[in-house]
């Protein structure tokens, strides 16, 4: 093989992979975006079922869910926090 030959087809491997591999990330960002809200939607069940004893109820939305799955454990704190020194 031509050494010319063996360049193009590395330099042609790699502008595909350029592009094959953005969409890619796009998918994984989706997913990983995806596992994070159905933690979130755990935690506030779990903060509901335990809470409950206490007469602690944040309720499960959207923004909720969104908020908790985004933030961790922190927006499960703020939540609770808003929850009881706000709106209570």
């Amino acid at each position: 093989m031509s050494p010319i030959l063996v360049i193009s087809i590395i330099v042609g491997l790699i502008i595909l992979l350029l592009f094959v591999g953005a969409p890619l990330r796009i998918m994984h960002l989706i997913g990983q975006s995806m596992v994070k809200v159905a933690i979130g939607l755990l935690l506030l069940f779990f903060i509901n079922l335990f809470g409950g004893w206490i007469g602690l109820h944040v309720p499960i939305n959207l923004f909720t869910v969104i908020v908790s799955g985004f933030l961790g454990l922190f927006g499960i704190v703020s939540l609770t926090a808003i929850h009881l020194l706000i709106l209570s």
